[in-house]
């Protein structure tokens, strides 16, 4: 008997049509519409195919049994035989059975040590034995020969290290009297065909929707088609193929055709006994399909475009600039979609993270978007703050860490939400204000005062919450159960708000975390301890790659969806977006996984790329065959790189090119850069505050004095409006800590002019180094690197004084940080000088700089005037016990690098230029803070470009950025 097969169109929506024919075959024999088994690939389609019953019945009925191949049991499928077969081991106990036999290789040949990075190789390790199950691949007999001798020693070594799956793994399962998942699935559809083999049933038996299938699958496909009730409907098929290209799919398994190929061929059929199940599509769509196959062919390009008959109808390119542009413009599809009454559209994509993009964009848009893949259970909420949590632990606390814990929006700890919320607002204050060391011991050392009982008391309350899983972490190993376990209960203590109720567990997400993690403590019960250092990246393993999918919500749009590639295979709608067709995402890049290269796969004959591939490019023909229209949409940058269209986009454009065709634009993206526009577009002055004069200040230090000059505007917030910007939390200790440390060690020893005769002068020097490096609490690392560099510095810093004793001998007065004021026509300005020295009438002046000192031109030019205003108040009397007229005023470079510091005298000592400078700052100096005292004389932000600030504090106040651009 010839074998049923049948195949529905490309060009026909593929469930509406199946559900069509298998009515329309009961009402020919008179059956009922219930009396039947349909198998469908997935879930989804079996669902899909409900929904799809009940439309092309016009109504409602009972409808036939419809079955997941991918997720058959025995009920499902009505058989007994499966009752004998061996259970499958549960997923969670063989991830963590693989990962103690990885640990006990004892780290030979690299094998972590770490329960984390086990966990994450078994998990690899599974998927590359599941591989192997469905292609019923023995992998102890052909891993042996798989290493070339010309291949690195390291794929030997790997090679050694899979005994766990080819000697050790198999006696565990004995034990057990289990199997893998893969092998029980594989053992049930045999059982089921050799069930149907034995006792044909009478009811319909149809197997759709199959475009590619295992080995087991296909014979269960051979089966189904020789049943005499039997049919195997086949999706995607191309019955209009030539016959030699046909042929060539052997050697082809990239083509969208060739996942077929060989299926047909494991059944046994010819591609002439397929028959069509429905009449094909004679409008657009049929053009389309040609268009389709002409770009799948080994040479991409129309023998004859005349006579092809191609069609672009219905088919458009969104052309976006980036991610963000791309995800506007397709939410602009999708609702435009909407606006025909029943028209239903869906994005599909491999990418996850434009989905993300596309699902807010058009809830901006006032539509809730469905999302069949869910979101990673690792992303949510309540997950969220068992990470950070974990995060805070492993850094013992440390600001940033803390207050991101603190901060989290589940986070009471025994309060309202508003005292919470108010609590860690103030704490955050301190923080950067105080900069305590980590741990909860420095800070409640550091908010031991009166003024600070509050947040001292929720800081100590915040430690008693977390005691179980500071508790777990003391010992030096613990049970990774008890870990995780530890970690839960601080969790739970800290999400309980002041009725005593945890919401660390409410709504779907935190039921879906409560019950993952339930199955996953389970599952770490009897391992080995583990070094509790390891519980972030511990957590991050058992919270894996799961995934939280909600139920529909109330609110959601049902006439737009966003599914994965997956999710739409035999699923049809009106408008169809393909997004994010770039390489390496459409299709996705092929990952051999860590434990077999890809020429190694080849040699095991587990599934190659190639296929992988070919059933993608299968996906993408039958989505754009069977949908009303169709947009591809490519960003030009992707990560803020330049971004290759896909492949399957490339293979279009080089067809249409060939037969004199363009793909038509779609509006969406020229829609989105219009979405932001204002309708008119006010430009924003330049900000002039002018205060009165009773507001503006009369007193100056020689840094606001710079400031003025090249950021008069940081003088106007800083001093007028009263705004200080908060110090950086936790920020990286930078050149100026280490400027402070040198000026306050020179400070300490260096006050009289023969300090440094003495012989122990560069340890007294280096001793006062130490002790300011003691008083900040440094990292240890860069303690030890700047260790160094002081103590070169106090070796130079003694010779150089020596030398100038030497030649000038010794000053009669020195003074190191001391302050001064020079009154001035109603103003006060002060500063404090690093070093001052007095040599009877005259005056020396040197300014210390860790970092590079001002060149000769910017002194001259007014732009530093720090070293001038110096010696103006010098020579005013302005530092007391100094007075005279300034003859030198010089830098030191104090670096303690290759070059442990060097002397510069300004403008080389010109005597004649020096005193150039100091004349034109005692005039110049005077006249400025007037012009500034002036009420009708604005603070301009920055307002000089050839003067700038070391930073801008304050550009965010001026919204320097708006009117600049408009300038």
């Amino acid at each position: 008997m010839t074998p049923s097969a049948a195949y529905v169109p490309a060009s026909v929506p593929f469930l509406p049509a199946l559900a069509r024919a298998w009515l329309d075959a009961a009402r020919a024999a008179g059956r009922d519409v219930a009396d039947g088994l349909l198998i469908l690939p997935t879930r989804r389609a079996a669902r899909a195919a409900a929904s799809a019953f009940l439309e092309a019945n016009g109504g409602p009925l009972i409808m036939p049994r419809i079955a997941a191949i991918g997720a058959a049991d025995e009920a499902a499928l009505g058989i007994e035989a499966g009752l004998e077969l061996p259970p499958a081991i549960p997923a969670e106990e063989r991830r963590t059975i693989l990962a103690r036999l990885i640990l006990g290789m004892g780290g030979r040949d690299g094998a972590p040590r770490r329960l984390a990075e086990a966990l994450m190789l078994a998990d690899d390790l599974a998927v590359l034995i599941d591989a192997a199950e469905q292609a019923e691949i023995d992998l102890a007999a052909t891993l042996p020969g798989i290493v070339a001798p010309d291949l690195a020693v390291h794929w030997q070594r790997i090679l050694d290290f899979l005994s766990i799956v080819t000697r050790l793994w198999p006696d565990v399962l004995a034990d057990r009297g289990a199997v893998d998942p893969a092998r029980r699935l594989r053992l049930l559809i045999d059982a089921q065909a050799e069930f149907w083999v034995a006792a044909p049933p009478v009811m319909p038996v149809w197997l759709a929707g199959l475009a590619v299938a295992t080995p087991a699958v296909a014979r269960l496909a051979r089966v189904v088609a020789g049943l005499d009730a039997g049919k195997v409907v086949l999706a995607g098929f191309d019955a209009d193929m030539k016959a030699d290209d046909w042929a060539h799919l052997a050697d082809l398994p990239t083509h969208p055709q060739a996942g077929l190929f060989r299926l047909l061929t494991a059944m046994g059929v010819q591609r002439d006994e397929v028959v069509p199940l429905i009449a094909a599509d004679t409008g657009a769509r049929a053009g389309r399909v040609g268009l389709l196959r002409q770009a799948f062919l080994r040479a991409a390009m129309p023998d004859d475009p005349a006579s092809a008959g191609l069609s672009t109808d219905g088919v458009l390119r969104l052309d976006a600039g980036d991610e963000q542009d791309e995800a506007r413009a397709i939410a602009l599809a999708l609702r435009d979609a909407l606006d025909s009454p029943g028209r239903v559209a869906a994005l599909v994509t491999p990418d996850r993270g434009l989905a993300q993009l596309v699902s807010a964009e058009l809830l901006r848009l006032g539509i809730r978007a469905e999302d069949s893949a869910g979101e990673v259970l690792a992303g949510t909420p309540p997950a969220v703050l068992l990470r950070l949590l974990a995060a805070a632990q492993d850094q013992d606390y440390a600001p940033v860490a803390l207050l991101a814990v603190l901060k989290h929006p589940l986070v009471f700890a025994g309060r309202d939400k508003q005292a919470c919320r108010r609590l860690a607002r103030q704490v955050d204050l301190w923080l950067r204000v105080a900069a305590p060391g980590p741990g909860f011991a420095a800070l409640l050392r550091a908010l031991d005062d009166e003024k600070y009982r509050e947040i001292n008391r929720f800081i100590g309350s915040i430690q008693i919450l977390l005691e179980p899983v500071i508790a777990a972490c003391t010992p030096m190993a613990i049970g990774p159960a008890a870990l995780i376990g530890g970690l839960i209960e601080a969790a739970e203590a800290i999400a309980t708000d002041e009725t005593g109720r945890c919401v660390l567990w409410d709504a779907e997400a935190g039921a879906a975390l409560s019950e993952h993690l339930a199955v996953q403590l389970a599952a770490l019960e009897g391992l080995a301890p583990v070094d509790p250092r390891e519980l972030a990246a511990l957590l991050d393993a058992v919270l894996g790659t799961a995934r939280l999918r909600r139920p529909r919500a109330r609110d959601a749009n049902p006439r737009v969806a966003i599914w994965g590639i997956m999710e739409a295979r035999l699923q049809s709608v009106d408008t169809l977006v393909l997004g994010g067709m770039v390489e390496g995402v459409f299709p996705a890049e092929p990952d051999p996984g860590p434990w077999l290269s890809r020429p190694m796969r080849r040699a095991a004959q587990l599934p190659d790329d190639a296929a992988l591939i070919g059933e993608a490019a299968h996906d993408v023909t039958s989505l754009m065959a069977s949908c009303g229209t169709v947009i591809l949409s490519a960003p030009r940058r992707r990560g803020r790189a330049p971004a290759v269209p896909s492949r399957f986009l490339a293979r279009l454009d080089l067809v249409l090119l060939g037969a004199g065709l363009a793909l038509e634009a779609h509006p969406a993206a020229a829609w989105a850069a219009q979405l932001d526009q204002p309708a008119v577009r006010t430009v924003r002055p330049k900000p002039a505050p002018r205060p009165a004069a009773a507001a503006r200040p009369v007193e100056y230090s020689i840094s606001d004095i710079t400031t003025l000059l090249a950021d008069p505007y940081a003088i106007h917030a800083r001093r007028i409006m009263r705004l200080r910007p908060l110090d950086a939390l936790d920020a990286e200790t930078d050149a100026a800590l280490f400027g402070t440390l040198v000026h306050d060690g020179l400070a300490a020893v260096s006050g009289k002019p023969d300090w440094a005769l003495n012989d122990t002068a560069p340890a007294l020097l280096t001793a006062a180094f130490e002790r300011e490096l003691a008083r900040h609490r440094l990292r240890r690392a860069l303690t030890a690197f700047w260790r160094v560099r002081l103590a070169r510095i106090a070796e130079w810093i003694v010779g150089i004084e020596r030398d100038r004793i030497g030649e000038s001998g010794a000053a009669d007065a020195i003074a190191v940080e001391l302050p001064g004021a020079w009154q001035c026509g109603g103003f006060t300005v002060k500063g404090r000088i690093d070093r001052i020295e007095r040599r009877g009438t005259s005056l020396q002046i040197i300014d210390f700089k860790t970092g590079s000192p001002p060149n000769d031109g910017a002194v001259e030019a007014g732009s530093a005037p720090q070293l001038p205003i110096e010696a103006v108040i010098a020579e005013a009397g302005g530092f007391a016990g100094f007075a005279g007229l300034v003859d030198e005023l010089a830098y030191w470079k104090l670096s303690g690098g290759a070059t442990e510091g060097q002397t510069r005298a300004l403008l080389k000592g010109d005597a004649a230029r020096v005193r150039s400078v100091i004349e034109t700052a005692r005039t110049a100096i005077p006249a400025l803070l007037a012009y500034y005292a002036d009420p009708a004389t604005p603070f301009f932000d920055r307002p000089s470009p050839a003067r700038t600030t070391f930073d801008s504090p304050f550009a965010g106040v001026s919204r320097r950025a708006e009117w600049e651009d408009s300038a």
